[in-house]
């Protein structure tokens, strides 16, 4: 679970429009739009400084956020971020008001762990392969983790970690299981790196040419 704790400090504003937008983002702000929980959209500003800092940060982007607005704190998600396409500047944010209880869909960071003494690594001689570095679950918004730890301690050689693999927090579930099995994906494989198999095949032909040119030698 977070230990961070993130902040946002925010003003409400009533221009809209492109050029009030644009005029914003020349005085170090960044428009925002804050919606949900049962109220209706509020159009904020943000400090351009602040928010690239805390973008900065892997947590925020899977953490309940407080939203002070002209002194009332609200509770937030980060729904999404968009970017100038060649420069490092915030165009606008999009925020989702949610309660403690209110059962919330986002997408969470996989941590993986254990790589090092997995059989198929450490006696297989493997690699791994990260199929997924996130993992979207549906969780009440109190218990939302910041990252999912994924324990690949005891993954054999040419073996996968799937979603149903995955511990969640109580309560949690993934979405994407609810469809079936053929979206029970893999997470991360152990396998024999595609040279060394080639390798092994070569050597074992070779041995073989080798026995053969023996035989006929007697």
């Amino acid at each position: 679970m977070s230990s961070t704790d993130f902040v946002i400090e925010a003003e409400s504003r009533s221009d809209a429009g492109k050029g009030a937008s644009r005029r914003l983002r020349h005085a170090g702000k960044v428009p925002a739009i804050m919606y949900g929980g049962g109220n209706d959209p509020q159009s904020l500003t943000l400090s351009h400084n602040d928010i690239s800092k805390a973008l900065e940060q892997e947590a925020f982007y899977s953490h309940i956020l407080t939203v002070n607005v002209d002194g009332n704190a609200n509770k937030a998600v980060l729904r999404d971020v968009q970017r100038h396409p060649y420069k490092p500047i915030v165009m606008h944010i999009d925020l989702q008001r949610v309660s403690d209880t209110e059962v919330i869909t986002m997408k969470v960071p996989l941590h993986f762990s254990g790589e090092d003494i997995a059989p198929g690594v450490k006696i297989g001689g493997g690699i791994i392969s990260h199929n997924m570095t996130e993992v979207e679950i549906a969780v009440q918004a109190k218990d939302l983790p910041e990252y999912i730890e994924v324990d690949l301690s005891e993954l054999e050689i040419d073996h996968s970690f799937h979603l149903s693999d995955v511990k969640l927090p109580e309560g949690a579930s993934i979405p994407a299981l609810q469809h079936g099995d053929d979206h029970n994906l893999p997470v991360a494989t152990i396998h024999v790196p595609r040279g060394s198999k080639e390798s092994d095949e070569e050597e074992a032909a070779t041995g073989e040419g080798e026995a053969a040119e023996g035989g006929d030698a007697e």
